[in-house]
């Protein structure tokens, strides 16, 4: 029953119904106690009771055991001492298979423990890494980026893995060295209560070390491992960016960063080494031991105890060394896993603005999209976007136009909420974004961005990436439509063919088209094409164009490009400047009324062929 209540408690309940995450909903997962990273590991411990208390019986059951043995070696003594010239070879015979099933008891009781602790050590690491997971694509854009991909991967590897070891060995050992330091005092008053004294003054002296050793090892352990973050995301950068680094024969610049940080990296364990050699139990061990011998020896010579009694004091305090000598592993380790806990449980609880909004509005996008005083910024220092607004009708298609940095790739990004804005507001169909079921709202738009993604997964799994349910005739309708079924099969394994992290095995105008398959897929109500036909020959343009105003038919497009012959068809134009909107009209009003995009429409004048508006 007693495990039950605790299972019961506020901090820990199992959900068999819908929990609540910042951007969708997940099933079964555990509510913890986030509110420090020792209540969140106890948290989630909770959930493993029966194998925590596999560790703690076990391990107070190992050293009663071991602490027995020296009172039988003790009386093995007495017999010989006392029973001169003819031992009683009975009681000895007794003794002896005594300490051998002591031993027996041990091996079993060691055997429980390990298996627990393991047990305990890799399902944390389980739910650590899945609450971990669901925390992370469940979190807003602003917050992913503040944090550096590779320190990201850190945590979600390493940190999670060091929570595991954390458990075992560390716990595991820490638990069964607490057993040892208590059996020496209690077997001691069995023998004499005078022999306790040594035994509870080295068991007050070790905890009063031992609080000091980690007030100071923490600090350490954090800067071991912000460190190792460091390095991390160091080399997921360059590792990133290395056609960039070669590019710019810059080899040799980044290797020394690199060791830069891999010398930090070092420093933090040296300095953790430093303080580690001044652990004072050990020195603390060596005065129990002599002074223990000199009581024991005392009370002897005033024949208070036999010496059998001396051979078994000293055997119960030389128990210490077990738990002495092992806390400078199994404390440290212990440390490391606290810190990588801390570090977790920063990301678990970053705040992320969005809010999945559950109950929201659920329907069909009819695509009326209205930008009302909208003003953004990704940091406090400024915005972005300033007092933004314009109104686009189902069906159109709208063109953003302006200088680079003028905020055309953010303004569209509000409207699928991948960012919320700071004042105003961005509607749909009549209703805030805000207020809309976030599920219902993005699954209905579909944004092809120039720096577009694909997975490291077969082609027909990233054209359907969307629409997970979509048979071979709808993937390869949506490839035809995007001019990319041609070269699909191409591929000795045609859709089956597996293109390799972010489509590295193929061209950007391949991934592009891609791109565009999948967003067809999907049939959205809203259409965001950001320089999505950048890296497409002129050929192949002319025909996604087509593809392109197909496929714009009855919904709502937002067109960001450079390429004039797209802009000129788009129903309404909207110039931006600086953050700002400075123009709104069609390509003709605009030619006549706006000097920005008069200046902006001639730049390219004589550099492409622009057909007609309407062709």
């Amino acid at each position: 029953m007693g495990a039950i209540a605790l299972l019961e408690t506020p901090v820990f309940i199992y959900i068999c119904d819908l929990m609540t995450f910042s951007e969708f909903t997940v099933k079964g997962q555990v509510v913890t106690d986030k509110s420090s990273a020792l209540s969140w590991l106890l948290s989630h411990s909770r959930r493993h009771i029966w194998s925590v208390i596999g560790l703690i019986i076990p391990s107070f059951a190992n050293a009663a055991l071991a602490a027995w043995v020296p009172i039988l070696i003790g009386a093995a003594f007495d017999v010989f001492v006392r029973s001169q010239p003819k031992p009683n070879y009975e009681h000895l015979l007794w003794v002896t298979t005594m300490v051998v099933i002591t031993q027996i008891g041990r091996a079993v009781g060691i055997l429980m423990r390990n298996i627990s602790a393991e047990i305990i050590g890799q399902r944390m690491e389980r739910d650590t890494r899945e609450e971990l997971y669901v925390s992370l694509i469940g979190k807003s854009m602003t917050f992913h980026d503040m944090y550096a991909v590779g320190d990201v991967m850190a945590r979600a590897t390493n940190d999670v893995r060091e929570i595991n070891l954390m458990f075992n060995p560390g716990l595991n050992l820490v638990v069964g060295s607490a057993s040892f330091l208590i059996m020496p005092a209690l077997f001691a008053f069995y023998i004499h209560v005078e022999l306790t004294i040594v035994p509870l003054a080295f068991l007050v002296l070790y905890v009063i070390a031992l609080w000091q050793y980690l007030a100071e090892l923490r600090p350490i352990s954090e800067r071991v491992r912000r460190t190792f973050g460091d390095l991390n995301a160091h080399l997921v950068e360059v590792i990133d960016g290395v056609e960039t680094v070669k590019g710019a024969a810059q080899e040799e610049a980044e290797t020394k960063r690199f060791l830069e940080r891999a010398r930090d990296y070092r420093d933090a364990f040296v300095n953790q080494g430093f303080v580690e050699a001044r652990f004072l139990p050990l020195l603390l061990m060596g005065l129990a031991n002599a002074f223990g011998f000199w009581h024991a020896v005392t009370l002897f010579r005033s024949g208070v105890i036999s010496f059998g009694n001396v051979v078994a004091f000293m055997g119960l305090l030389s128990l210490f060394g077990f738990p002495v000598f092992t806390s400078l592993f199994s404390y440290s380790q212990v440390a490391l896993g606290l810190a990588g806990a801390r570090r977790i449980l920063e990301l678990i609880t970053g705040e992320t603005k969005l809010d999945e909004n559950i109950e929201g509005h659920d329907s069909t996008v009819k695509g009326y999209v209205s930008f009302e005083n909208v003003s953004f910024g990704y940091t406090s220092e400024g915005n972005v976007l300033k007092n933004i607004s314009f109104s686009a009708s189902p069906g159109q298609t709208i063109a953003l136009v302006g200088q680079t940095g003028s905020g055309k790739s953010t303004l569209v990004k509000l409207i699928n909420r991948i960012y919320d804005v700071q004042n105003g507001s961005v509607i749909v169909d009549g209703i805030d974004v805000r207020d809309w079921n976030l599920s219902s709202l993005r699954k209905q738009i579909s944004i092809i961005e120039q720096d577009l993604f694909l997975f490291s997964r077969t082609i027909g799994e990233n054209i359907a990436f969307g629409f997970p349910g979509a048979n071979q005739v709808q993937i390869e309708t949506a490839a035809r439509a995007a001019q990319a079924h041609d070269f699909i099969m191409d591929f000795q394994n045609g859709y089956k063919t597996t293109i390799g992290e972010r489509g590295a095995k193929l061209s950007g105008g391949q991934r592009q088209r891609l791109a565009l398959a999948r967003a067809f897929l999907t049939n959205p109500s809203i259409l965001i094409l950001d320089d999505s036909t950048s890296a497409i020959d002129s050929a192949t343009e002319d025909q996604i164009q087509s593809a392109i105003r197909e496929a714009s038919k009855g919904r709502t497009t937002f067109l960001i490009t450079h390429r004039l012959s797209q802009i000129r068809w788009a129903d309404l134009i909207v110039v931006l400047k600086q953050g700002e909107v400075t123009d709104v009209g069609d390509h003709d009003y605009l030619m006549e009324n706006s000097l920005a995009y008069k200046r902006i429409f001639s730049h390219y004048i004589g550099e492409q062929d622009l057909p007609e508006r309407g062709n």
